[in-house]
């Protein structure tokens, strides 16, 4: 029977393991999932939890409950390191993990030491955890009481950008809603090139169409900007020209502020070097494999991809959940194959959609393949977004339960927006 072990519980984590289980059965794999702790989260409802339009609990699902339904272990203490040489998991308790096959999934360390007073325990709020966006909703209840300027950025590195945009404006929705937003000042503060660039070169109208949200929203931005500090009552940039020469310093005065942090490969994985890039996301070949240890697999977030293009300011490539989709199944399907003794062949897809909420409407991006030249670029704005990220939220925190394996975004989402996949 074949040992695998799934480093990381989050949208690939449980994916990948669901599908295993279905791919291979109870009789050919014994597989065990490690998690942070038990839950698991649905994290594009973060920036609802950091509004109090959700609770952490309407957005989490117990894990080891579900997985055990399916056969699957869990093991909720963490990993202290990867030993791919010997194909073993230290656990945080001193407890080791023998493996026949590893899949990483374990998404981003955040990176917040890395620009100075970034963070929950210094001077801004995150919405990249559920519990940072509980922490994010409890400092907001105390803005609401004597309201001011906010500030939403993106700091140097960040390869994330959708969750600025939608906690910018359903910031906006939520203060209009109550009354407050004529005096709340908004300032948008990003290391994108231009507003709309999301780390993909843009897709399609973008710029246009979040420039004008943007402007509507009466939010005002800047662009090509190195956050350098954050002190308790100001966000300092430096903004630059497109040959990377400063233009201006700013000094943004805020009582409220949300910056996406960089990101870098977790701990536990980026001690293994060798499997790494400088920044510790896992290096990987068409098929999802290692390179250097071709027994382990990687998905996510935590997967080392080049930018998209070359930025003043660093950027990084998003890593949508459609893209993410289409690394589990690639995986499973290689898994599989390698098992039986036959050639691996899966490849992911790569593409990318979007379903950026906006409080009281949304934007929807697809972009096929996420690297241009693409074949498919698409944007749209509507309030149908908005409704269709809360059924989508519903769906997959149902799929997670259940441990349904159907491929949300091949199956619904690009039917739903009439687009047919290419192969």
């Amino acid at each position: 029977m074949k040992q695998i072990v799934v480093l990381g519980a989050g949208i690939g984590g449980m994916s990948v393991a669901y599908e295993l289980r279905a791919a291979l059965g109870k009789e050919k794999a014994a597989i065990n999932v490690i998690g942070e702790g038990t839950k698991f989260s649905f994290t594009p409802s973060n920036p609802w939890v950091a509004v109090g339009w959700r609770k952490p609990a309407d957005i989490q699902v117990d894990a080891p409950t579900h997985l055990a339904k399916k056969a699957i272990g869990f093991e909720a203490v963490g990993a202290e390191r990867v030993v791919p040489e010997s194909n073993q998991i230290v656990l945080r308790d001193g407890r080791t993990l023998d493996y026949d096959y590893l899949v990483i999934t374990t998404g981003p360390r955040l990176a917040f030491d890395e620009v100075p007073g970034l963070g929950p325990s210094a001077h801004t709020q995150s919405i990249c955890t559920t519990e940072h966006a509980q922490t994010a909703w409890v400092a907001y209840e105390q803005f609401l009481k004597d309201p001011g300027p906010i500030v939403i950025g993106a700091a140097p590195g960040v390869s994330c950008f959708g969750p600025a945009y939608e906690f910018a404006m359903i910031l906006d929705a939520d203060l209009r809603k109550r009354k407050l937003r004529d005096r709340v000042p908004m300032t948008y503060v990003t290391s994108e090139p231009y507003v709309g660039h999301m780390g993909l070169g843009g897709v399609g109208d973008s710029k246009g169409l979040l420039e004008s949200e943007l402007r509507q929203r009466h939010i005002k931005w800047v662009t090509n900007a190195k956050i350098t500090e954050v002190t308790a009552n100001e966000v300092k940039a430096q903004e630059l020209d497109d040959r990377g020469q400063l233009i201006k310093e700013h000094a943004l005065p805020f009582k409220y502020a949300m910056v996406m942090p960089p990101f870098t490969g977790v701990d536990a994985v980026r001690q293994a070097k060798e499997m790494c890039n400088p920044r510790g996301f896992v290096l990987i070949d068409a098929h999802q494999r290692n390179p250097k240890y071709p027994n382990v697999y990687s998905a996510g977030v935590c997967v080392a991809i080049p930018p998209v293009e070359q930025t003043p300011v660093p950027t990084g490539a998003p890593k949508t959940g459609f893209m993410i989709e289409s690394m589990v199944t690639a995986i499973v399907a290689n898994i599989k194959a390698d098992s039986e003794g036959r050639a691996v062949e899966a490849k992911a897809t790569w593409n990318a959609i979007c379903l950026a909420d906006m409080g009281d409407t949304g934007a929807a991006f697809v972009a096929i393949p996420q690297i241009p030249p693409r074949n498919v670029t698409w944007a749209k704005v509507g309030r149908w977004v908005h409704l269709a990220k809360v059924a989508f939220e519903k769906y997959f925190l149902a799929k997670m339960r259940s441990g349904n394996t159907e491929p949300i975004y091949e199956k619904y989402v690009l039917k739903a927006l009439g687009i047919e996949r290419l192969k």
